[in-house]
């Protein structure tokens, strides 16, 4: 029998209190009024649901279809806000007033009678293999946890969703929540005084959701535990069935694909007064909240932060992250001293970069003058703490007083002197990353077999040119120059540094820049400090011709992975093809004609 939510309630309490609770208890706990409660039980006894002041067995029966049946525990995101904590372990795993966010939830989940529990990860998944042989849950893989958002999560378990709570692994809330009969479908909500970024609920009459916006003020927000009953569970299924293999769908909370749907959808918000529900957007809303977790918290980042900088760890604050990436995992932080960036290696960088070299490439810029902001590496290890230039511009290849700079820094690097022990070759990658290919099948790109012909021939004739081999930044191009509002220049990101023909770095500019042709010769110019003779501009135009065959072949490859180089694939093609045959020409070679394909 369907009940109605205020016999519901009542009927509850009852269940829960075997002392035959008075009336105003029941009241109390419920918040309805006396006369409500007076009423509803005179109701419930003429449905022979109450007897005496207590449930009856019919009234059990009637809750049943109201009972949860399990909890979902969400822990699969990367939780990128909280780096660089997060780059060492997941968010839910971090101690919290002296328990682990996520253990605290699932004991609170099992003290309210939810005994089975499903915990979904992804990144970092190892970290929680543990909680299956310590409270019995089931872990479920997710493995699009880095390219699809948390819809993917509830993907990987809608078989299992019934009466079901929807939990995030790193909510912390100081009263236990859960409940194991849950009336409908709803989202707790806190009340928001004043101006707020969250997102503000709109409700009916009834408390049922009928729309959200992004940021508002004096508003009750979505925060905490989400509750899906039968009902919802199944029409959102299949609207989540229906919708899942769209592109758009890929990057959508499943919060939003229940918005789009939400005059299809029921559901209820609970209120909770403030301090019940608490999320940790960063660190430090976590510290204000744990004044004690800055010194408990088991942490190796923090500790280099500490040997490098000697300060302490609570002096440590202003954490939000930079850039993510394969290679690159950066977050800013602050100090009483000043603004800095930590630096984590990505997983498998010990593959792709050289830290020794690049540390030691760090360490000749530093002296140099041509990086300010780096304080230290580790070459074993990878990680580096650098200073953070506020308001710092990327250069402008278009701006002739910053191409001139550019150039005059790239100049002052190679006459140098120095010596690194890792080396870089056009060529030499291009014909790896080509043997990549070969490895998946033939490479049947129509013109592809005649411009590596040309590509060799050329590599040929640079080698033969005589020019020296000397250390190149080998990334060089303006994305990589920082400058400050003071117009000092700093060239960062030094992991590719490498001993390499001399033009190396110039014709990755003039590639990755995308100059035409005009401003090639001009950079030229300011490279060498004037204008180009003939065996000057083509070998320094053949570098550059290489470079962009080099990156082709690279997107060949990476296409082939399945990623999507975008623009870029055409850009380091038309480098390459568009010039070649005219950089052949200057050495004297005829243009070769066009084989069959």
């Amino acid at each position: 029998m369907a009940l109605k939510q205020k016999e519901f309630e009542v009927l509850y309490e009852l269940s829960r209190d075997a002392s035959r609770p008075s009336q105003r208890r029941i009241a109390e706990k419920t918040g309805l009024s006396l006369g409500t409660v007076n009423k509803t039980l005179n109701e419930l006894s003429e449905k022979q649901l109450v007897e005496e002041g207590s449930i009856s067995s019919r009234g059990l029966i009637a809750l049943d279809p109201y009972r949860v049946d399990n909890a979902v525990i969400m822990a699969a995101g990367l939780s990128s806000r909280f780096a660089p904590i997060s780059y060492e372990k997941p968010k839910g795993l971090l101690k919290v007033r002296g328990e682990i966010l996520i253990e605290r939830q699932i004991r609170q989940l099992k003290e309210a009678g939810i005994d089975d529990i499903t915990v979904v990860v992804g990144y970092k998944k190892e970290y929680f293999f543990y909680l299956k042989e310590k409270f019995g849950v089931r872990i479920v893989v997710n493995p699009e946890y880095a390219t699809r958002n948390n819809n993917a999560t509830l993907w990987r378990v809608r078989t299992i969703l019934g009466n079901t709570y929807i939990c995030s692994s790193d909510d912390y809330f100081t009263e236990n929540v859960f409940r194991d009969h849950v009336y409908k479908a709803e989202y707790s909500v806190i009340y928001a005084a004043g101006e707020t970024d969250e997102w503000c609920i709109e409700t009916a009459a009834s408390g049922r959701i009928t729309g959200v916006t992004v940021g508002g003020h004096d508003s009750w927000i979505m925060l905490g535990q989400v509750y899906f009953d039968r009902e919802f569970s199944k029409r959102f299924v299949s609207i989540l069935e229906a919708e899942y293999s769209k592109p758009e769908t890929a990057g959508k909370l499943w919060e939003s694909i229940y918005l789009d749907h939400v005059k299809e959808l029921d559901m209820r918000i609970r209120k909770y007064p403030a301090g019940v529900i608490n999320e940790f957007d960063s660190i430090d809303e976590l510290r204000d909240f744990d004044p004690a977790f800055m010194e408990n918290v088991d942490s190796n980042i923090l500790d280099n932060i500490v040997s490098v900088l000697h300060c302490s760890k609570n002096e440590i604050r202003d954490f939000y992250p930079l850039k993510q990436g394969l290679t690159n995992l950066s977050c800013h932080f602050s100090t009483d001293e000043g603004e800095y960036v930590y630096r984590h290696p990505g997983v498998g960088t010990e593959k792709l970069v050289d830290r020794h070299s690049e540390e030691a490439g760090l360490r000749l810029a530093q002296k140099l003058g041509l990086d300010e902001t780096f304080i230290y590496e580790d070459p074993d290890v990878g990680w580096k703490i650098s200073r953070f230039i506020p308001n710092a511009k990327s250069l402008d290849p278009m701006d002739d007083e910053q191409l001139k700079t550019a150039m005059e820094m790239c100049r002052k690097l190679h006459e140098s002197g120095a010596h690194l022990d890792r080396k870089f070759d056009f060529f030499e990658e291009g014909k790896r990353y080509e043997s990549q290919l070969k490895e998946r099948g033939p490479i049947d790109v129509p013109g592809y077999d005649e411009l590596g012909r040309k590509a060799e021939r050329l590599h040929d004739l640079l080698e033969k040119d005589g020019y020296p081999k000397c250390v190149n930044h080998n990334d060089f191009f303006s994305l990589n120059f920082l400058i400050d509002q003071e117009g000092h220049y700093s060239l960062i990101d030094w992991e590719y540094a490498g001993m390499s023909d001399v033009a190396n770095d110039f014709g990755t500019f003039c590639v990755c820049c995308q100059l035409d042709r005009k401003r090639v010769d001009l950079a030229l110019s300011y490279y060498l400090g004037h204008k180009p003779a003939l065996e000057e501009r083509r070998h320094f135009w053949g570098q550059m011709v290489l470079a962009g065959w080099c990156w082709y072949v690279w997107s060949l490859v990476k296409e082939a992975d399945g990623e999507n180089v975008g623009e870029w694939f055409y850009i380091y093609y038309s480098y390459a093809a568009d010039y070649i045959d005219e950089v052949l020409s200057w050495y004297g070679v005829k243009e070769e004609s066009r084989s069959e394909e």
